[in-house]
């Protein structure tokens, strides 16, 4: 373990973290984690391939779908070098800079997925709730403004963050619980005070995430209520259909992600292989799942990937 003096400095590096405990094994326990970048990477690249080409997929539906394929995508590849380098390479090291680089990315496509999420609810909303005005309303201009809200909120969000942790002094350990720097544990190990810091992350997740989350749970709340109402059984069946895979996007984005801020939060006395577990279900069980759900409940992307698949065949 790195030896570190007790002086107050501005850190020029930081030292990440594994599998605590295991780190004989790290090469071996990479296997399985590299076989779930694959299906990731993969998996969102075809999604998003189909949706490009395929052009009875520009729809709003699958814009939104190819968005939040992006944010998935982007989340794997801004960890995998780092992943790689301490598993393979015991290459522990990561600079401040870079730390403050990869942490953008990290909160910038995580704040991107949940608002992407909260954009498919109101999608599937108008669908089931309004569908004669669907067409009208959700245009590519609408398409193209949401994602452009979205990129204006995730910057206005993620650099004030990151420029308030960069004023921070740190000492001592300079150690981290994960394979992938995160504000809140990088944050901790500041000898300065870091009040306005936690209050800021606080409001953050309040006004995103808890808020993105409320908001979605409305609209479902709306949707079952007009569901409802529909006198016949299948077309009953055939409404919540077309809302399965998204709540099920849902469901595999915010339980990590609530585990990840509440161990954060109220799990200090946690021991580290808690911290690192479910660091590493944030990272990955979204961007793998969500592929897998959308081909397997969505017929048209199933069907354009068989087509795809039967062309390269012949």
């Amino acid at each position: 373990m790195p030896s570190f003096n007790q002086s107050t400095f501005h850190p020029t590096v930081f030292f990440l973290t594994g599998i605590p405990g295991f780190e004989t094994y790290h090469a071996w326990i990479f296997i399985p984690f590299c076989c779930l970048y694959v299906i990731a990477i993969s998996g969102n690249g075809m999604i998003l391939f189909i949706i490009i080409t395929e052009s009875s997929l520009h729809e709003p539906m699958y814009y939104f779908l190819s968005m939040l394929s992006f944010s998935d995508l982007g989340l794997c590849l801004s960890t995998l070098v780092t992943m790689v380098g301490i598993f393979w390479f015991n290459t522990r090291e990561i600079s401040f800079d870079a730390c403050i680089g990869q942490m953008f990315f990290i909160h910038g496509f995580t704040l991107m997925e949940s608002s992407v999420l909260l954009a498919m609810a109101f999608d599937r909303y108008i669908a089931i709730c309004n569908p004669l005005r669907y067409a009208t309303i959700l245009t590519n201009s609408t398409i193209i403004k949401v994602g452009f809200a979205i990129v204006v909120r995730v910057t206005t969000v993620v650099v004030p963050l990151l420029l308030l942790l960069k004023r921070l002094s740190f000492c001592g350990s300079h150690v981290l619980h994960h394979s992938y720097c995160f504000h809140p544990d990088v944050m901790k190990l500041s000898c300065t005070d870091t009040r306005i810091n936690s209050a800021f992350g606080l409001a953050i997740v309040i006004s995103t995430a808890a808020l993105d989350s409320v908001l979605i749970l409305l609209s479902y709340v709306l949707i079952i209520r007009s569901v409802l109402n529909i006198a016949s059984p299948e077309e009953r069946k055939k409404a919540f259909g077309t809302c399965v895979s998204h709540t099920s996007a849902v469901a595999i984005f915010y339980i990590p992600t609530i585990s990840l801020s509440l161990v954060h939060r109220f799990g200090k006395h946690a021991p580290p292989l808690v911290h690192t577990l479910i660091a590493n279900m944030y990272l990955l069980i979204p961007p793998v799942m969500n592929p897998i759900i959308y081909s397997v409940k969505t017929k048209q992307i199933r069907k354009a990937m068989v087509k795809i698949f039967l062309s390269k065949l012949i």
